[in-house]
């Protein structure tokens, strides 16, 4: 059974956050956080946040199964477009440079191994 987490309106732009998301989809667990936490870009955190918020739910939808990191999986990440801040900049001469600070909406989908490797 998969469990999923959304994080909603990360102050990210969607192209930095799918940078990262491209380095953990489809790893294991644990080999994703280890990933997540050496890398040295911003969206990480947001990104480690949401899976261990996907690895509580799991344990939370399946109570009576104890399952460690290395036996799930990230199945999906998907990073959406959420809503744009448009801003103004004063620029020269009276003018004025328009600024758009973009969101994202982040979802983690983690299922388990069907055989899992035992070293």
């Amino acid at each position: 059974m998969e469990a999923k987490a959304i994080l909603r309106h990360t102050p990210t732009s969607p192209r930095k956050m799918r940078l990262v998301a491209g380095l953990v989809r489809g790893k294991p667990v644990d080999q994703a956080k280890a990933i997540l936490l050496n890398s040295t870009k911003a969206a990480s955190r947001n990104l480690i946040m949401t899976l261990k918020s996907a690895v509580a739910n799991y344990a939370q939808l399946n109570p009576d199964e104890r399952v460690s990191d290395r036996e799930l999986f990230v199945k999906a990440v998907f990073v959406d477009q959420g809503t744009t801040l448009k801003r103004m900049l004063p620029a020269p001469m009276g003018r004025a440079y328009r600024v758009r600070k973009r969101s994202n909406h982040l979802t983690i989908v983690i299922d388990k191994v069907k055989n899992p490797v035992t070293k």
